[in-house]
């Protein structure tokens, strides 16, 4: 499905943002929130002509902020040639109908914003069939408004209906079958995610994943720690697909770390439901490593998101490392000092440079540390690559060569004991 925002003008689409301050709203949150509906809508290409908030009671059912109000946004829309009017909250498809009527141009809310995003960023094969069933669902109950000009046609019997109505209904038609095929085809994603993870687990391989706010470090922080080349950069959403590779701990252990999407407040439920067969490797984790960018004004409100869309996703009670990440780029230390009394066992990184990421990997052995049978070895010398065997895969306590033979005290994995067995001093097992 084509981005819900595209447009072949080879400008950028000119786009005016829309907020509302209700009472029960905090207005430092609504301004943040403003900010961050910005940042949306220029990474997903868009020119901002301009914005603004209105202070209202209550929400009006038929236009969501005021007839009046949206009537002084609609005429500075109009005198700056703006395309696109773009809220920050969700509307109702027939509150989208009646504010383009008001404004004479498009208008959408900030989940459309937030898939087009995610429909220009999907480079699998998974992620488009994700996004493009989050983008079906989400316009399904909006077709109404693609044929409001035929709708009122009469048909040959004298009928309201005729053209727009039997159209209307074709495409209902189609999108529905085009949703059950794309389900279908995500629950075939699922066996086979699945059938991927029993491999892995066959391995005793512990998986640890990464999550957080969108932009907070992740993809960096996977680069750091396994050499892979997950695209980041400084923009919203820079990775949908999740990216697994292993590391290895100082503990000499094996971890599968996975690089998963980020979060962001208001997700659309649409969206966390489409990316299911993505955020199973959350839930199906050992571990989370919860990044944060604690040099962000507001990141203890990105924080309760994240825990919102793991709550959501039934991995709300995974035990969780928190990584305070970017503390190069921190200005405030008071909101730092804030989140320590908060998070007292966090580990303080910044991905970027590398600073903290020893501790961070002695914490993730700890977190990890496998059951280890403890065994006394003696190892003739010329077995050299036995020797070499018990380094890549035991943690060595201590070592001695004397004579003809090498001895150790080591930890293994159990599921290893049989391939040292014949080098075990008797009685030196347990």
């Amino acid at each position: 499905m084509k981005s819900l925002l595209e447009t072949k003008r080879t400008r950028p689409e000119k786009v005016f943002l829309v907020g509302v301050e209700l009472k029960s709203r905090n207005g430092a949150d609504v301004r943040d929130l403003m900010a961050e509906l910005s940042e949306l809508a220029q990474t997903a290409g868009a020119e901002i002509a301009g914005d603004g908030i209105q202070k209202i009671e209550s929400l009006s059912p038929a236009t969501f902020i005021g007839k009046g109000k949206a009537e002084e946004f609609a005429r500075f829309c109009k005198s700056q040639k703006v395309d696109t009017v773009i809220f920050d909250d969700e509307l109702s498809p027939a509150q989208t109908r009646n504010l383009e009527k008001i404004f004479g141009c498009r208008v959408q809310d900030r989940t459309a914003l937030i898939l087009d995003i995610f429909a220009q960023r999907a480079r699998t094969r998974e992620g488009k069939l994700q996004i493009e069933l989050a983008q079906l669902e989400y316009l399904l109950p909006r077709l109404t408004k693609y044929w409001s000009h035929l709708s009122r046609q009469r048909g040959s019997t004298g009928s309201i209906g005729g053209e727009g109505e039997s159209q209307l209904e074709a495409d209902r038609r189609k999108i529905s079958e085009r949703i059950d095929r794309i389900a279908r085809d995500l629950d075939l994603v699922r066996r086979q995610r699945s059938t991927q993870r029993a491999g892995r687990q066959r391995s005793l391989w512990p998986l640890a994943s990464i999550v957080g706010y969108t932009n907070a470090g992740k993809s960096t922080l996977l680069n750091k720690l396994t050499g892979a080349d997950v695209l980041a950069k400084d923009i919203l959403f820079a990775t949908l697909d999740p990216t697994t590779r292993r590391l290895k701990l100082p503990t000499n252990q094996n971890v599968l770390l996975t690089d998963t999407v980020g979060f962001i407040r208001k997700l659309p439920h649409g969206l966390v439901e489409a990316f299911k067969a993505t955020l199973e490797e959350v839930v199906q984790a050992d571990l989370l490593l919860h990044v944060v960018d604690v040099s962000h004004p507001q990141a203890e409100e990105q924080i309760a998101a994240v825990n919102s869309v793991l709550e959501e996703i039934g991995a709300g009670e995974k035990s969780t490392i928190m990584v305070f990440n970017k503390i190069d780029q921190l200005e405030n230390s008071g909101a730092l000092n804030r989140l320590r009394e908060k998070f007292p066992h966090a580990v303080e990184i910044s991905a970027k440079s590398g600073e903290g990421i020893s501790h961070l990997l002695a914490e993730l052995g700890t977190q990890l540390k496998p059951k280890r049978e403890f065994l006394e070895l003696k190892i003739p010398h010329e077995r050299s690559e036995v020797i070499a065997r018990l380094h890549k895969l035991g943690q060595i306590v201590e070592r001695r060569y004397t004579g003809k033979s090498a001895r150790f005290k080591a930890r293994i994995p159990p599921h290893y004991h049989d391939e040292f067995a014949e080098f075990i001093v008797n009685g030196h097992s347990k």
